[in-house]
């Protein structure tokens, strides 16, 4: 049988001898596998090479951006630790605002942060970014929790005291606090002998001598309720100042205001007179509160 070699010729282009090379074709075929199998290991270490080069790219991106949330976690760590601090001043805002208006805190209200309304701790925002952040990040969650249940219940507190003081402002408003005439005191709250009859008898309200047509004001605000004739008073108007608190005008001369008109502190409403059972000008003045007749003096702080 016949070898099956291969052969190789070189041949130059000067006179130079051919050059001869023979090879089986087992050592051909051989050469060529060889060659081939070392060109797919090369690519594939090139391949492999470029793979871990990205994926050691995109790891050190992945780090980057690890860190960067860890950063900002801690942030807002420091925010929260914040926003805590703001919750507890207003709290004792809160707190300075009811004492000084002598408004006292509900007493269903619950502290606004837990028990007996200390803070939670402060949120560890130092943690070193290489450490995992689960720990941190919970309880961020927790305090923020407790943040919003804080501010609902503070909120709830300001608005009771926005009402309370709102409440105030309206009795003081409706507190007969200032002398309505000028004049002299002819007769006082109590009980007197009656000028008329020489009996005892309990004066409900103050009498305030002077000259006829000195000009009556409001001692506070309200709404004129009625204005006319009414027995021994003569012409009377009277004033209802809401909280239970009416005022009344006796022996006028002439009222300056009418029924359902709507008065403030200082405003003038009637002029002193004599009319009715009087035995001289002078304002016969009465505070009642819830229809008991209060002495008048007590509400008169000019």
């Amino acid at each position: 049988m016949a070898r099956k070699d291969w052969t190789f010729l070189i041949i130059p282009e000067c006179t130079s001898r051919v050059k001869q090379f023979k090879f089986s074709r087992f050592w051909f075929r051989f050469a060529v596998c060889f060659f081939i199998i070392a060109s797919i290991g090369t690519c594939y270490v090139f391949w492999d090479y470029g793979r871990m080069k990205i994926s050691r790219t995109g790891s050190d991106f992945l780090q980057g951006e690890i860190e960067t949330q860890r950063s900002q976690i801690q942030i807002f760590s420091e925010e929260i630790n914040t926003l805590k601090q703001d919750m507890l001043q207003l709290r004792r805002l809160d707190e300075k605002i009811r004492i000084i208006a002598n408004i006292d805190k509900p007493r269903d209200k619950q502290a606004i942060f837990g028990v007996g309304g200390s803070l939670p701790d402060d949120l560890d925002a130092d943690l070193p970014l290489t450490k995992k952040h689960n720990t941190l990040v919970r309880d961020m969650h927790e305090q923020l929790e407790h943040l919003k249940v804080a501010s609902d219940l503070q909120m709830k507190s300001f608005q009771d005291l926005v009402v309370s003081l709102e409440n105030q402002r309206s009795l003081l408003a409706a507190t007969p606090s200032i002398r309505p005439t000028v004049g002299w005191v002819s007769s006082r709250f109590g009980y007197r002998t009656s000028p008329f009859t020489g009996r005892r008898e309990f004066h409900k309200g103050l009498d305030i001598a002077a000259r006829a047509g000195t000009p009556i004001i409001a001692p506070a605000s309200g709404v004129v309720t009625f204005i006319g004739k009414k027995g021994a008073y003569g012409l009377m108007a009277i004033i209802n100042h809401g909280h239970g608190v009416v005022t009344r005008y006796g022996h006028l001369k002439k009222c300056t205001v009418k029924r359902g008109e709507r008065v403030k502190r200082g405003d003038k409403i009637a002029l002193i007179g004599n009319s009715g059972r009087s035995t001289g000008p002078h304002l016969h003045y009465e505070v009642n509160v819830n229809g008991i007749p209060i002495n008048p003096q007590k509400y008169i702080l000019d």
